[in-house]
C-alpha cells in the first residue's frame, strides 16, 4: 500500500515530468517504469529541470542527491522512490 507521502510525491513527479516532455502526455498516462531518456526522450538538461521542479514542489533538497544518484534515476518510479526517501529531511 502506498503511503500518502509517496502518493503525493508520485503526483508531483508525474506533473513535473509531463511539463518538460516534448510530447503532450497527460501526467496520469506516464508509465512509472518507462525509461525517461530512451522512451520519453528526456534530455540531460530537461532531466535537471524536471528534478529541480519536482524537488522544489515536494520539499526535497536537490542537494540530497549526488551526480551518480541523479544518473541512476532512469525511470519515474526511481525518481519517486528517491524523492520519497528524502521527504521530510531538513535541507
Amino acid at each position: 500500500m502506498q503511503s500518502e507521502t509517496q502518493s503525493m510525491i508520485e503526483n508531483v513527479a508525474r506533473k513535473n515530468l509531463a511539463r518538460v516532455l516534448e510530447s503532450d502526455v497527460a501526467p496520469g498516462d506516464l508509465d512509472l517504469d518507462t525509461d525517461l531518456a530512451g522512451d520519453y526522450g528526456l534530455t540531460s538538461l530537461n532531466k535537471v529541470v524536471f528534478l529541480m521542479s519536482a524537488c522544489d514542489e515536494a520539499g526535497v533538497s536537490l542537494a540530497s542527491f549526488t551526480e551518480p544518484d541523479v544518473a541512476g534515476m532512469t525511470t519515474l518510479r526511481e525518481v519517486t522512490e528517491a524523492l520519497t526517501r528524502h521527504a521530510g529531511e531538513v535541507a
